[in-house]
């Protein structure tokens, strides 16, 4: 099979096909082509793996981005590099001037710098104070947005470097103040190129683990340019993201990095970290020896004050001569006894004397005082009273009450006018 000239080949990108695509070294040199017509200009990063060979002019060096896992190969000539006031070293904060460039063999991308310029520390400090202001804003410096750590946790995460003096100063110290406590370290690069990126997969890593209460990030001292990471913007976003409360304990007293200002809780050392964390169980037990010591002070001045309370209340005439209190009741209750007896006695007399009279009064109003009298009572079979002798027929039974007694007798036939009576029947 011949190869295709280039007359035989589309002449865009747009019209190549399965059937007619380009060769590889074509693409090559239609984006070299194009890079190539790229300006130069500035870029900003940190140096890693600065490559300078002797009797080389040419140095080769990555200039990584220190906030995400990306990086460029940078050539520079040697002169350039011999320019500078303070040697280059890996770490250093850097702005370059360059051109893309495209290596067709490879089919990579580098940069070629004629100009390289460290960052100076009053350039990083004025770059940390504008992140500050930025951050200040946006609330996550905010003290109401702080969460307090527990009292005294079960599983502490500590993010440190690897076999360092800061997880030595955490832990000892911890264990020495609260034999009990428990870590879970998390081994980082805490300088460099890639600290960033370890510290935000540690937290997270951490963050994500419901036993850890109280994540601890610490690194001994440094320079600024060291400590620069604990001021990245993506490392301060990702402790503002947790939901674990961080404790900082980033260099010396002196060292302020941003990541104090996010944190819950900022320790100036990572020793002084060690005892926020967790209480010293020695001035636990002497406060709780305190707080017994109070407890029973309390206690017995209470019995005190009621023991005094009690002998008042028994020096009291009611309690110390009870009997004379029950003799005068006793006397009280006497005269109202006889006052309540003569009362009812009056009472009763003159009630008798009532009823007396009433039944006096009965006895003249009563049927039978006017028939002992000697009047009587005439009552028909029935029981009518008879009160004319036109109301009784001859031969009639009556009934005759007396005071004695009653009497049935049998009516006569009236008398004749002027005639005497005549004998009464039975």
């Amino acid at each position: 099979m011949t190869s295709p000239t280039p007359a035989d080949l589309p002449a865009t990108a747009g019209e190549t096909t399965a059937e007619r695509p380009w060769p590889v070294r074509l693409l090559a040199k239609r984006l070299g082509d194009y890079i190539d017509r790229a300006p130069a200009l500035w870029v900003e990063g940190q140096v890693v793996q600065l490559v300078r060979r002797p009797g080389q002019p040419t140095c080769y060096l990555t200039l990584r981005d220190p906030d995400v896992d990306m990086s460029f190969q940078v050539t520079v000539h040697v002169r350039v590099l011999d320019g500078l006031a303070v040697p280059l070293t890996d770490g250093a904060r850097v702005v370059v001037r360059a051109r893309p460039r495209l290596w067709p063999k490879r089919g990579s991308l580098s940069l070629a710098a004629d100009d390289l310029r460290p960052v100076g520390v009053g350039e990083l400090l004025a770059r940390i104070e504008h992140l500050r202001r930025v951050l200040t804003a946006e609330g996550l410096f905010d003290a109401d947005r702080k969460r307090r750590p527990p009292f005294l946790p079960g599983l502490v995460g500590l993010v440190c470097g690897r076999a360092s003096a800061a997880e030595r100063d955490v832990v000892e110290n911890a264990r020495r103040r609260w034999p009990a406590v428990r870590f879970e370290v998390r081994p980082v690069a805490v300088q460099g190129p890639r600290a960033v990126q370890d510290v935000v997969a540690a937290l997270r890593e951490l963050d994500a683990n419901p036993a850890v209460e109280v994540i601890v990030v610490a690194r001994g001292g440094g320079s600024l340019e060291d400590l620069l990471p604990f001021s990245n913007e993506t490392l301060l976003r990702a402790v503002a993201g947790c939901r674990t409360p961080v404790v900082s304990a980033i260099g010396h007293e002196v060292d302020t990095p941003l990541l104090d200002l996010v944190a819950d809780l900022r320790a100036s050392t990572p020793t002084d970290a060690a005892r926020r964390i967790v209480p010293d169980v020695a001035e636990e037990l002497a406060r709780l020896a305190q707080a017994r010591h109070r407890a029973e002070a309390a206690v017995l001045r209470l019995l005190d004050r009621e023991r005094h309370g009690l002998d008042a209340l028994r020096a009291r005439p009611a309690l110390s001569l009870p009997h004379r209190w029950l003799e005068t009741h006793r006397t009280t209750l006497r005269e109202l006894g006889s006052r309540s007896r003569a009362a009812v006695r009056n009472r009763v007399d003159r009630a008798g004397v009532e009823v007396a009279g009433l039944r006096d009064r009965v006895t003249a109003l009563s049927p039978a005082a006017t028939m002992a009298r000697g009047y009587a009572v005439v009552q028909r079979g029935d029981g009518a009273v008879v009160r004319d002798p036109e109301e009784v027929t001859a031969g009639e039974r009556l009934l005759v009450r007396l005071a004695g007694g009653r009497l049935d007798v049998e009516a006569l036939p009236p008398c004749p006018p002027g005639g005497g009576p005549e004998p009464a029947g039975t």
